[in-house]
């Protein structure tokens, strides 16, 4: 008899490591990053200072936040074979499948290449973090036949993002938003784009290829993809005219998952979702785009009262990332924009105590090895 513990399909409720990084109580509908709440920080604080809770294990004073600004300031530049890469890609390249190839490029140019201890993977994490946000807006800018915009240093993470990506700086409130949603997106615990760094990293490996694996991970649409089905749904009722709840049945009806409701591990609303939700309404009555909230709302109310479903994280970020001026296709790039500070602090703490991760299967094939056949009697 196999000594081996059957695990539940999918992995489901398994502890695999042990971690002082995110906390979540499914039951209670609780997320923090290093024991402070989510909605702490969605309300008092910004998406450097996050960084900095989750690299560094505590929030940093106004010196060193200051410092960290400063550093990621400084690291707001591509090399320019990066950039020749961004150009060379197809211009039907989904920005994803750039995303992925660019951030493994990245290594060839960064001076810590060769590294893998703990101050070096720190900076690792602080260049990424600049240059994936980079990279995004270039490239889109750069298929649509756009200049590459240069970054303004003065500006805080969420400003610079929306400046390079459209070109003029953003108002207070755009920026806002989009700093709240980095916040909420940074961190997740053992999600599957995360564990899928950890194991890359627990092989001794670096921190490009780590996030690269996380990045392909997050490319699935059961994963980082949610946001954008979700949109595509908003937009066909919108075309159509349709009236929400009654498309939605028509989904329902021919067994089609809603997108964006329900989550592995919340038995109550998603937290974030509850920041979200008001996001959404306050920048579509701000910017005069009100309609895809109110598509919204009327599709949550009906599927929480028919399927006893909750919106989760990805549901109201779809309309509140297009009112931010954002193609549909840069939902799950962005997604990344804000997780790789999440991606990068699980990389450093695996690295920092590592045991290589090599769990087994549940076999379920013959218990006794057949006889091999000659290719001439078979």
């Amino acid at each position: 008899m196999s000594s081996i513990t059957h695990a539940p399909k999918g992995l489901e409720g398994v502890v695999a490591t042990t971690s002082k990084i995110c906390y979540i109580d499914g039951d209670r509908g609780v997320l923090a990053y290093r024991g402070i709440d989510i909605h702490e920080l969605a309300d008092r604080s910004n998406f450097e200072e996050t960084c900095y809770l989750l690299w560094f294990g505590k929030l940093p004073t106004s010196t060193e936040l200051q410092e960290l600004r400063q550093r990621l300031a400084a690291e707001r530049n591509l090399n320019p074979a990066i950039l020749t890469l961004l150009g060379n890609a197809p211009r039907a390249a989904a920005p994803m499948e750039v995303l992925r190839t660019a951030v493994s490029a990245l290594s060839f140019y960064d001076p810590d290449d060769k590294k893998n201890g703990h101050d070096a993977n720190v900076a690792k994490a602080i260049r990424l973090t600049s240059q994936i946000a980079m990279i995004v807006a270039a490239y889109d800018r750069i298929r649509k036949g756009k200049s590459v915009v240069k970054a303004d240093r003065s500006l805080s993470h969420a400003a610079n993002f929306l400046l390079l990506l459209n070109g003029e700086k953003p108002s207070p409130t755009a920026e806002r938003a989009l700093d709240i949603a980095l916040i909420l997106h940074a961190d997740h615990e053992l999600n599957a784009s995360t564990f899928a760094a950890r194991v890359t990293a627990a092989t001794l490996s670096d921190m490009h290829s780590a996030i690269t694996s996380a990045i392909g991970a997050l490319k699935g649409p059961l994963h980082g993809g949610a946001n954008e089905a979700v949109f595509r749904i908003l937009e066909a009722i919108d075309r159509n005219g349709a009236d929400p709840v009654e498309y939605v049945k028509g989904m329902l009806a021919e067994k089609k998952k809603v997108p964006g409701f329900g989550h592995r591990v919340y038995r109550t609303e998603d937290p974030r979702a509850t920041h979200l939700r008001r996001m959404a309404r306050d920048l579509g009555h701000s910017s005069g785009q009100a309609k895809w909230f109110e598509i919204s709302s009327k599709i949550e109310e009906f599927v929480k009262a028919q399927k006893k479903l909750n919106a989760n994280v990805d549901f109201y970020s779809a309309s509140t990332y297009h009112t931010l001026g954002i193609d549909v296709d840069l939902f799950t790039p962005i997604f990344a924009v804000s997780r790789v500070s999440g991606w990068a602090a699980h990389v450093i703490e695996q690295l920092d105590d590592n045991r290589l991760i090599r769990p087994r299967a549940d076999y379920l094939g013959p218990v006794h090895p057949a006889k091999y056949v000659p290719i001439e009697k078979r």
